[in-house]
């Protein structure tokens, strides 16, 4: 069952939703502007800090936490549907993620489209994951995640560093990730009315515009269609209320015949970036622990930091998702 908040939050998101128009157009500086207002609301219960680093020409932030495990690393690649977002708008779910993992987290402030469309964006986290292990960072303490347009990103330096013979990752972890910018998955129309979050026909206009004149189906920009073999393990979440869903279980079923090692962490009933939404989600900080476990086992140290118990004041059920 959906907690008592999830419910209360969906009910919210469906009032919302009665007064958008879902078939406007994209206007990607609305965008940009209500992706950081809500940046600048997400609050966390932890001391944090954050300092900014120049990654081979690339900003990016180094996000520090409390339990922090000598030597291992998040690359987070932030969401926003590669025409909005930074560090600043994922740096409260950057700053969860290091603390269930016990690790620093550095968070890349890619180009965006569409004034750098593709390749810019894997451009530069190549560029500045590269910088990372230019500067002591061992592949074996460094784990590459994202969120949306983030996992599908994270996904995609993985092929090309792969294929470019650089040392991959100890793991990734992609959040609800966009694989296929060609939008040919089932959940695209079956999950239509259930996802309150995402609205396919401006994800689309945002695929076009940071395709530019790509075809959809260029590996590096849907790593559904790249050759996943040799990847390192992957944890692939996503909830059954998105319609990225089929996005992520495809990808899972095309990695693990590839030969890898990965986990599929399907939620019922969750929508789109509820792992953002942690501060009052139940689901949230359990969804969260679970990256940290798998963070902690595949990149395994003595001392592991404490759960996401610390982030609340709330009490956290014990309850499992399917």
């Amino acid at each position: 069952m959906v907690s008592r908040q999830g419910q209360l939050l969906k009910l919210y998101l469906q009032a919302q939703r009665r007064f958008s128009h879902p078939s406007a157009p994209l206007d990607v500086a609305k965008q940009r502007a209500e992706l950081d207002a809500w940046g600048r609301r997400a609050r966390f219960k932890l001391d944090v800090a954050c300092t900014p680093a120049d990654a081979n020409g690339v900003p990016a932030e180094w996000v520090d936490t409390p339990g922090i495990l000598a030597g291992r690393v998040l690359f987070y690649l932030h969401g926003g549907a590669y025409v909005s977002g930074s560090p600043r708008t994922h740096r409260a779910l950057a700053a969860n993620l290091a603390h269930v993992a016990g690790a620093r987290a550095l968070t890349v402030d890619y180009r965006l489209a569409p004034e750098h469309p593709f390749p810019a964006p894997v451009e530069d986290a190549t560029a500045a994951y590269r910088w990372l292990l230019a500067n002591d960072v061992q592949p074996a303490q460094t784990i590459v995640a994202g969120d949306s347009s983030g996992g599908g990103l994270a996904l995609a330096i993985l092929v090309a560093l792969r294929d470019a013979g650089d040392p991959l990752p100890a793991a990734s972890v992609c959040l609800s990730p966009w694989t296929d910018l060609a939008a040919t998955g089932e959940s695209w129309v079956a999950r239509v009315k259930a996802d309150l979050i995402l609205e396919p026909p401006m994800l689309k206009e945002a695929a076009q515009l940071y395709l530019g004149d790509a075809n959809p189906r260029t590996p590096l920009a849907s790593p559904l269609y790249a050759d996943l073999a040799g990847l390192p393990p992957l944890f692939i979440q996503v909830g059954t209320d998105e319609i990225l869903l089929s996005d992520a279980t495809r990808l899972a079923d095309r990695a693990q015949a590839a030969g890898v090692d990965v986990t599929l962490d399907v939620w019922k009933g969750m929508m789109h970036g509820w792992q953002l939404m942690a501060k009052v989600l139940p689901e949230g900080r359990q969804a969260l622990d679970r990256v940290g476990a798998f963070i902690r086992e595949r990149v395994p140290e003595p001392g592991v930091a404490g759960a996401y118990t610390h982030l609340t004041t709330e009490t956290q059920t014990s309850r499992r998702r399917p």
